[in-house]
């Protein structure tokens, strides 16, 4: 396996307050990771710095063989091509239809014909469940299940590599939350993806990650599996899993 993404003794800092102090892991190609932890223990911090939202203060942030801290604006513009992103509450353009959501990009990055734009749009909502009638449909219109399916199409609309996904089954109901997990597993079997996620669901841990962190006391106190935290004698992370 290859590494996609490396985290080198990173800091994190805003003023004095320290959120990551020295901390280190690796994302290998093909798995579903997860970065858990109490509220306030820098999860989506790390997301955002991992997706050029957010300089780390030292250390180094590698993405796909980049130092993210030393890019050029022109070499970031192009790396953010290679990633999608489903921020917490799809973050749909209220004002846009949802196809016109998920052709965004794909018009503002790419020279493809309207008509092709507008045919891969469609295949990416199918792709994520959605039926061809939303389409014309706004945000306002749909479920909240129904808006991150359509948020987690424009995130795949320029065939990234890497898809970051951000609390993806926060607000949900249960029956949507299991759909929305098996999603995000059948994607990742059928189109290859890596994806890191911010989450705190204890089923979308236990039957979709393969690996993950625990962030607290800014530090990783844990990097494994479910059944490597399992075994674990630390009474903390006992009392995280339970």
């Amino acid at each position: 396996m290859s590494i996609l993404i490396e985290a080198k003794k990173v800091v994190t800092s805003f003023g004095k307050n320290i959120i990551h102090d020295g901390i280190s892991f690796a994302i290998q190609k093909g798995e579903i990771f997860g970065l858990l932890g109490g509220s306030g223990s820098g999860k989506t911090t790390l997301l955002r710095e991992m997706i050029l939202l957010q300089k780390v203060t030292q250390g180094e942030m590698n993405v796909l063989g980049h130092n993210v801290s030393e890019l050029s604006s022109s070499e970031a513009w192009a790396l953010r091509q290679k990633w999608g992103v489903l921020f917490q509450f799809g973050a749909l353009f209220t004002s846009l239809t949802i196809l016109e959501n998920v052709t965004i990009a794909l018009k503002e990055y790419t020279d493809i014909p309207d008509y092709l734009i507008e045919e891969s749009a469609r295949m990416k909502l199918s792709l994520v469940g959605l039926p061809p009638k939303v389409t014309t449909m706004f945000p306002s219109e749909l479920s909240g299940g129904m808006k991150k399916r359509a948020g987690l199409a424009r995130a795949l609309a320029l065939d990234p590599k890497l898809l970051f996904l951000d609390e993806p089954t926060s607000g949900l109901d249960p029956h949507s939350a299991r759909g929305f997990d098996e999603l995000i597993l059948n994607l990742r079997e059928t189109l290859g993806i890596t994806v890191v996620m911010v989450t705190h669901d204890k089923d979308t841990i236990e039957h979709v990650l393969d690996r993950f962190i625990i962030l607290g006391n800014k530090k990783i106190l844990f990097d494994g599996t479910m059944n490597m935290l399992r075994q674990t004698s630390d009474a903390s992370l006992k009392t995280f899993l339970n």
